[in-house]
Parts: structure tokens; C-alpha cells; sequence
């Protein structure tokens, strides 16, 4: 049996498909004159799955219209055929090169285009990684597998292997040999590990039939976007709907000097040299993640600080862990801000003088260093994609694109995922949650939406900080002070009593709302291994957990995560919280 094209112009269009399933997407015939044609001969030849026809066809603007006459009658729907007004309400529905676009192949557009691929969807990724003003660029993951949370774990270890060392003489290891660290055996390590997930994420969309373009992207009118390669060639396609998964890059500082002398994230995991003296300029978690284990391999490492560390963060958390990094030789300049680079000396690595000011007064300083990395925020790559041709709007500021609860623009075709949110996350993990369940909705009838509260995340400094919920800073403004219990303690991990190490530094802290059954609404950890330590918490804060609960559960010991099952002191009391034994 064969499937005539309606218009009658296609005789043998392709052998005929067998009934819809409730989830089954009919394939378009072999030959036909677009989505009109296509619906039209699915809707003649079953009618009992007329639902199903009008749900997957791609794009269809006036499904509701069609639902409503197969639900009177299908011989309505028959007649509506015969008399040509099923193909007029399709005909503003022109046939689109793909099902869905995605701009960006990193953690959140690939999730994104691979489950909209395994809902039977045609997908285009389209990915092009600007050289940074240093040269360096890299392949298909996007900013976490490439320049991200996967390189900067893998150095983060190789600084803790180093105090693991430092430790191993007091646990009876001898040796005589002088340790030490290798920048290019580590770096080349780290750049096969990622080229591995390059060429996995590429054979994923392979076997997925995703199509996979290493282009730029962008928007010349509605539903039509240009690809432009590394070599100039534009290509041009149209897409149904269109995710953008672009991304952030680093920022710089506007000054002399930075562009031309400066590093960043983007290059610092394949840098060809050791960066030996380094000043890392900024106080996000990128700054102190990458000082911190600069200085665990034994660089000499000092940060320049605007203002507070880990803006956003709770901030008595955030000035221990700055404590921590002081005690074990990072330096802090705070206050100071650089106003100009220059080059001393030309090398690998060079020397580099910088001049900064005082935020607070006329106060000047100088200093000279191999390598001046700037971690101070990043900016969304929203801007020289076309955004404005089609109307998508976006914070001017920031590049960052506003959406509604469903990922959705202010333009219904455009949707975004990933850092490029404006007041979501900027976290894999959500991007690659959100990626998917966008694709689900989009394709195949689901309903649920991303929860981006209550996310757990962790900054790999030195001695790790995780949390979960709110700072007690922003809890305060919720609910009010006095409407807060806060439990706290020191703590002094069983691995580091035998090495004497750091009594009484690590610590841990929840927040909870009195008005509510002393539901847990914060969750701090500051100690090895805070990762795997705040995961599973988290997955009780969602559940509702309460300080009762807490105190029910029976704890491993000796770990360091069962110190939040015996938190008995309240910061209320003021009683001493050190500890004087294991």
C-alpha cells in the first residue's frame, strides 16, 4: 500500500505507515509538498488516530482548530478536506529544514537536542567557539567539560594529592625522594581526558542522528538562521522552534594591558607552561577554585579583592574559606582593583607589572608576577547573534535572556537554556535538567518544569564549601530573624587528626524556619569532600527535611557528614562550639 500525497501531485509518495501508537510520530512521506500535505493524508487515513496525527505534526499552528473538528465527527474532518479548508488552515505552515535548532553544544543545548532526537525530532546543533584573546580554543562540551567544572575538579585533585602527600609521613610512608609537581604531564593528562568527552559527545549525537555543525549561529529573519564556519562559508536553515544554549565567556577588565597580557579560565587548564608567581584578579568561585589549587601545587598565588569574596554566597561561609586559603599561603589583597598591565619581560612565562588602586582611597600599589589570571564574572554570548532581527529580548547589561517558567522567550518560537538565563543558576547540572525537560515538553506531551530551588552546589576551593537553600543573610530578608534557628558546630575530621591538621576550621551550619516545623531552608558544609557530603542533603531538603529528622537519623561513623545528625548548639546561645576531641 502506498501513501498519495494530498495534492495530488505526488502519486506514490512512499509505502504506507502502520497506525499511530499513542506515542508513535508518523514519518513524513518520501515525498511531499510540506507539513499541509503531509497532516492532510494522515488525517484521511486514520481517522481514530486524528489526535495523535495533529500532535506530532511539526509546527502545526492551528492543531487546536483540527482537534476540535475530529472531535465533532471524522467525516467532518473528511469534508473539511474535500472542501480545502484543512490545507488553508495548514497553509501558513511552511516546511521547515529542521524540527528544532540548537545554538550552543555545550551541557544544556546538547541534553536538549539529544532527548528532542529520541523523541523522534529532526535536530540541528550548531557550536563555534570564539578564540579567546589568547588564542585558545576547544571542542564540542561546552565552558563545564572544556575550559570548566571538569578540568578545574582534575587540577583541584592534583593539589589535594599534594597534601596527601605532605600527610602520608605521619600515616608511616618513607621516602627520600624530593616530590614534586609536573605542569606539563598534569596539563597534557587533563586536555586527553577532555578530548575523550569531545569525541564521545560527537559519536552521542552521531548515534543519536543528531546533525552536529561547528558553526556560528545567527538569526537573519523569523525561523531562519546563518551558519558560518572557521572558514567564512555560510549556510543558511529554518527550524520549527529554536533553543539557545550559548553560554558565557570570561569578562575583561577594560584596561591597557588586559587583553594583550592577561589569561583567563579559557586558558588557564591548557596552558603549555607552568604559570609560576600568579595573580588572580576577582573573588568569584572561579577565582579562589583556580588559587586555590595554584597554590596547592605550590605556586606562589595571590588574589586581588574588590570587595567581598563569593558574592551570592553566605557570607560568613565565604570568609572562612578565604581564612583557610590565608593560613595555608594564599595571599589576599583586598580592597584593591588593577588599573593597567604592562609587560616586563616576554617569556612562557613573562613578567607582568600591575598597577591597582584602592576602592576606598587614593592608596596606589605596584607588583610583578609571571601571569595575572582575571576571574571577575563572566558575560553571556547573546549579543552578536541576531536576537534583535527576530525580537528576542535581553538584558542589555548582561546579555542575559529573561524567560518564562517554561524556558520560553518573549518571542514563542525561541526558547534558552543554561547560563544564558537571566536569575536562574549557572550550574551544568540545571542546564542539562533543563535541556532535557524543555525537549519533553516541546516534543512529547510532558508537563514538567525545572525546579531551580533548592540546588546544591559546591566551590572546590582548598577545603571545599557546599550548600544547599539559602544564606542566612538572604533567609533573614525572607523570614525574618527571629523567625530562624541556626545550628552550627566545628569539626575536626578523623583523616586529619593523625596528620595534625587544622583543629576546629571545618564546619557546619543549617537554617531553619521555626514558623514551619523547623524545616531545614540552608545547608552549609565547609570540609573535605563537601560534594559528596551535601548531595544526598539535598535530596532531603527537597522531601521537606526538618531538624527533627535530622536528629532521628543514624549517623556513619566516623564521617564528617554525621556531624549535621548531632547538632545540638544554636548561634543564639552563644555557647563555644570548638571541639576538643574526634
Amino acid at each position: 500500500m502506498s501513501v498519495a500525497c494530498p495534492c495530488r501531485r505526488h502519486p506514490d509518495a512512499g509505502p504506507a505507515s502502520p497506525p499511530l501508537g499513542p506515542a508513535a510520530r508518523p514519518p513524513r512521506p518520501a515525498r511531499s509538498c510540506g507539513a499541509a500535505c503531509w497532516a492532510s493524508s494522515r488525517a484521511i487515513e486514520w481517522s481514530s488516530s486524528a489526535r495523535a496525527t495533529v500532535r506530532t505534526a511539526r509546527g502545526l499552528k492551528s492543531s487546536f482548530l483540527l482537534w476540535e473538528l475530529n472531535v465533532i465527527s471524522w467525516n467532518l474532518t473528511k469534508l473539511a478536506h474535500q472542501s480545502g479548508l484543512l490545507q488553508k488552515l495548514l497553509q501558513d505552515d511552511p516546511a521547515y529544514d529542521y524540527d528544532l535548532i540548537v545554538i550552543g553544544g555545550g551541557s544544556g543545548g546538547l541534553a536538549c537536542a539529544q532527548e528532542a532526537a529520541i523523541l523522534g525530532r529532526k535536530v540541528l546543533v550548531l557550536d563555534f567557539v570564539v578564540p579567546s584573546p589568547q588564542g585558545t580554543s576547544w571542542g564540542l562540551g561546552g565552558t563545564c567539560v572544556n575550559v570548566g567544572c571538569i578540568p578545574k575538579k582534575l587540577m583541584h585533585q592534583a593539589a589535594l594529592l599534594g597534601q596527601a602527600l605532605t600527610d602520608s609521613r605521619k600515616f608511616g610512608w618513607e621516602y627520600s625522594q624530593q616530590v614534586k609537581h609536573n605542569w606539563g604531564t598534569m596539563t597534557e593528562a587533563v586536555q586527553n581526558h577532555i578530548g575523550s568527552l569531545n569525541w564521545g559527545y560527537r559519536l552521542s549525537l552521531r548515534e543519536k542522528a543528531v546533525a552536529y555543525i561547528n558553526s556560528y549561529g545567527e538569526f537573519v529573519e523569523h525561523h531562519k538562521i546563518k551558519a558560518t564556519n572557521g572558514k567564512g562559508q555560510e549556510t543558511c536553515y529554518t527550524a520549527a522552534k529554536f533553543v539557545i544554549a550559548t553560554g558565557e565567556r570570561p569578562r575583561y577588565l577594560g584596561i591597557q594591558g588586559d587583553k594583550e597580557y592577561c589569561i583567563t579560565s579559557d586558558d588557564l587548564f591548557s596552558l603549555p607552561y607552568c604559570p609560576g608567581t600568579t595573580l588572580v584578579v576577582g573573588a568569584s568561585y572561579v577565582a579562589l577554585e583556580c588559587a586555590g589549587f595554584l597554590a596547592g601545587l605550590g605556586l606562589d598565588v595571590t588574589v586581588m579583592v574588590r570587595s567581598v569574596l563569593l558574592r551570592g554566597f553566605d557570607q560568613e561561609m565565604a570568609e572562612r574559606v578565604g581564612s583557610y586559603m590565608e593560613q595555608h599561603g594564599v595571599r589576599f589583597l583586598r580592597k584593591f582593583v588593577p588599573v593597567e598591565v604592562q609587560q616586563l619581560e616576554k617569556g612562557s612565562p613573562g613578567k607582568l607589572k600591575v598597577m591597582a588602586k584602592s576602592t576606598e582611597g587614593p592608596e596606589t600599589i605596584e607588583g610583578v608576577y609571571n601571569t595575572v589570571l582575571l576571574a571577575i564574572g563572566r558575560d553571556s554570548c547573546t549579543k552578536k547573534m541576531g536576537l534583535e532581527k527576530i525580537g528576542v529580548k535581553i538584558n542589555e547589561k548582561s546579555g542575559k535572556i529573561p524567560v518564562n517558567d517554561v524556558e520560553q522567550t518573549n518571542v514563542p518560537y525561541v526558547y534558552a537554556v543554561g547560563d544564558v538565563l537571566e536569575g536562574k543558576p549557572e550550574l551544568t547540572p540545571i542546564a542539562v535538567q533543563a535541556g532535557k525537560l524543555l525537549a519533553r515538553r516541546l516534543f512529547g506531551g510532558r508537563l514538567e518544569k525545572c525546579d531551580y530551588v533548592n540546588v546544591p552546589t559546591v566551590v572546590f576551593t582548598p577545603l571545599e564549601y557546599g550548600c544547599c537553600g539559602y544564606s542566612e543573610e538572604r533567609a533573614i530578608e525572607v523570614y525574618q530573624k527571629e523567625n530562624l534557628e541556626v545550628y552550627h558546630t566545628l569539626f575536626w575530621p578523623l583523616e586529619w587528626t593523625v596528620a595534625c591538621r587544622d583543629n576546629n576550621t571545618c564546619y557546619a551550619k543549617i537554617i531553619c524556619n521555626k514558623l514551619d516545623n523547623d524545616r531545614v531552608i540552608g545547608f552549609h558544609v565547609l570540609g573535605p569532600n563537601a560534594g559528596e557530603i551535601i548531595q544526598g542533603f539535598a535530596a532531603a531538603m527537597k522531601c521537606g527535611l526538618t531538624k527533627q529528622l535530622l536528629d532521628d537519623t543514624i549517623g556513619i561513623h566516623p564521617t564528617c557528614a554525621e556531624v549535621f545528625t548531632t547538632l545540638q548548639i544554636t548561634k543564639a546561645s552563644g555557647l563555644d562550639v570548638t571541639q576538643k576531641g574526634c
